[in-house]
């Protein structure tokens, strides 16, 4: 396997993550959020019920192991042409029947079922995973959309302040009509930025009441007005560690594991099997005689397989190239899983460089159009310097604030690569306490 011995990963912070790993941002709103989702998404609450179906059928499987019990009850009245009385019948039974498992064909298809079953619950807690990623993703981009608003407004105000200036300047011979027509068309630009904002504050809002389980059309309550700090990067472990923990790494192992069982199936269905089988009867034309003459039958019956056309063999190797099929996903699943936290750690690193880098371009851009602005006055520069200037900050300023959400979107996807399952208000009440008893006794 490409993982055996795998290398610790390129670095590593050293605070601890919580399971509900959300809690790091230390954000109640957003704790709020991914509270409610997790009770009301309607896809994490048909996972639920895939992990409901897959424990009602290990339960199922497990009965083939029991003593199959049928009662029996028949009543017949035989009318007859020759002038003799009608004759009536009633007849009780009970018929039991059993199959050996002389070579462990049911406990092993009881064992597959179990570990699906366990798999299934794994793909709950990775879809619940998933989810909680969804809603702190759309909630710090709503919360940056709605300060771009904000932002976008208040360089709407100062754009119309400058083009103020310049139209003073205008009626009193200062200016060229020119200058005056480039504000204006940099004032309107920016009023289409803030319809842009705005309609994506709408159509987020809408997400999150989506990913809440509530219906889009009704009024939310929208989000405070900053974003959180990054929180100290968390501890990485080794990658032995992730590979315990991650809920798809564990679901893709138990499936692995469940595809050896069906193997164990397939190839002891090619073997003979035994069946035994008990019945008592009685019968009488009065029902006040039934009970007085009882007849038993006991038998045990041996089924060999001899000619099947080669279905036995071919299910066979199905299941066998089944399971190496489930088994080069789980070797993908954990590369994935490898690569997730890889790929977080570098963009946050890169992010955190450019981070830097924009401050730095947001103050010189500030210095160079305070100082372009005064020399334009002035009369010693050209205002198509000092406009180009100003455009060239406002945009610093827009990507500044889309740089602190990809850092903290970089963030939550580490925080993902890295999270196990965590317990959702469904798993309170629990499921089968057999998923998780360990390995089922084989008899």
């Amino acid at each position: 396997m490409p993982f055996q011995d795998a290398p610790p990963f390129t670095s590593s912070g050293s605070t601890e993550l919580a399971d509900a790993w959300w809690t790091a941002f230390n954000d109640p709103l957003l704790d709020e959020r991914v509270d409610r989702a997790l009770r009301e998404n309607f896809t994490l609450a048909a996972a639920w019920e895939r992990l409901r179906q897959a424990d009602a059928i290990a339960r199922r499987a497990r009965s083939d192991r029991s003593i199959d019990l049928d009662g029996t009850a028949g009543f017949g009245r035989t009318e007859r042409d020759d002038g003799a009385d009608d004759t009536t019948r009633f007849s009780l039974g009970l018929e039991a029947s059993y199959e050996v498992d002389l070579w462990g064909r049911i406990g092993s298809a009881i064992e597959a079922e179990r570990l699906r079953a366990v798999a299934s619950e794994a793909d709950y807690k990775a879809a619940a995973l998933t989810l909680s990623g969804e809603v702190a993703t759309n909630w710090y981009t709503l919360v940056v959309a709605r300060l771009q608003v904000q932002l976008i407004r208040s360089q709407l105000e100062t754009n119309e302040k400058v083009l103020e200036v310049l139209e003073r300047r205008f009626a009193v011979g200062q200016s060229g009509s020119a200058d005056v027509l480039r504000q204006r068309q940099l004032v309107e630009s920016t009023r289409e930025q803030i319809m842009i904002a705005e309609s994506l504050v709408e159509v987020l809002g809408h997400q999150q009441a989506i990913l809440e389980g509530r219906a889009p059309q009704q009024e939310f309550a929208y989000p405070g007005s900053s974003l959180p700090r990054v929180p100290a990067a968390p501890s990485t472990g080794l990658p032995a560690e992730l590979l315990r923990r991650r809920p798809d790494v564990i679901r893709a192992m138990y499936s692995l594991r469940a595809a050896d069982e069906d193997v164990a199936v397939a190839v002891a269905d090619t073997y003979p099997r035994i069946d035994l089988s008990a019945s008592i009867s009685t019968a009488a034309e009065n029902p006040s005689a039934l009970f007085s003459d009882w007849i038993a039958n006991i038998a045990a019956d041996a089924v060999m397989p001899i000619l099947d056309g080669g279905e036995r063999a071919a299910e066979v190797e199905r299941a066998r190239a089944e399971r190496e099929e489930l088994l080069a996903d789980y070797a993908q699943t954990v590369l994935d899983a490898f690569g997730e936290v890889e790929i977080a750690l570098s963009r946050e690193r890169e992010q955190s460089r450019r981070l830097s880098s924009l401050e730095a371009q947001l103050e010189l851009a500030r210095e160079t159009y305070t100082q372009l602005r005064t020399q334009y006055l002035n009369g010693a520069a050209d205002f198509i310097d000092v406009l180009t200037t100003l455009r060239e900050q406002q945009q610093i300023e827009r990507d500044l604030l889309d740089a602190r959400l990809s850092l903290i979107t970089f963030r939550i996807g580490l925080y993902r690569a890295l999270a196990g399952g965590f317990e959702t208000p469904r798993e309170a009440g629990g499921v089968s306490e057999d998923l998780t008893n360990g390995e089922e006794s084989r008899g």
